[in-house]
């Protein structure tokens, strides 16, 4: 029986939407106040989803407390109150979505899970904006 468990964990960050390549002018139109060049911040909500067969003996799909050290260590501690653009190594080249962001994470836990197991993250930026991604 393939199962779905969920984790909810929270972050505070900073980031800017920029891309060097365009003008000043392009960078605001696009982005607008997320381009703002002293940044800004966000309170994420994460939701991290587990899909794959029950244990027979324990009867988990995965240790909830297993999960949760994994988000704390693979997520949080790299990303809580920090400035995404500067002190986050994976975002050094690329722009800080909600988008990316939500892969960065998927990459950064999928490797601490077993291979059968499905991950999807979805990932608010606000009450009304999220993303999810799925490893597809």
């Amino acid at each position: 029986m393939r199962v779905s468990v969920f984790r909810k964990a929270h972050f505070n960050a900073a980031h800017r939407l920029h891309n060097p390549k365009w003008s000043d002018e392009q960078n605001k139109a696009v982005f607008g106040k997320c381009n703002n060049p002293h940044f800004h911040g966000h309170n994420y909500e994460l939701e991290v989803k587990v899909t794959g067969n029950m244990d027979p003996d324990t009867g988990y799909v995965i240790d909830m407390k297993v999960l949760k050290d994994i988000i704390e260590e693979q997520v949080l501690e790299r990303f809580d109150h920090k400035n995404l653009n500067l002190e986050v190594e994976e975002f050094k080249n690329h722009n800080p979505t909600a988008e990316y962001i939500a892969v960065v994470i998927w990459r950064l836990i999928k490797p601490h899970l077993d291979p059968n197991f499905d991950l999807l993250i979805r990932l608010y930026e606000t009450p009304r904006n999220f993303v999810e991604y799925d490893g597809a």
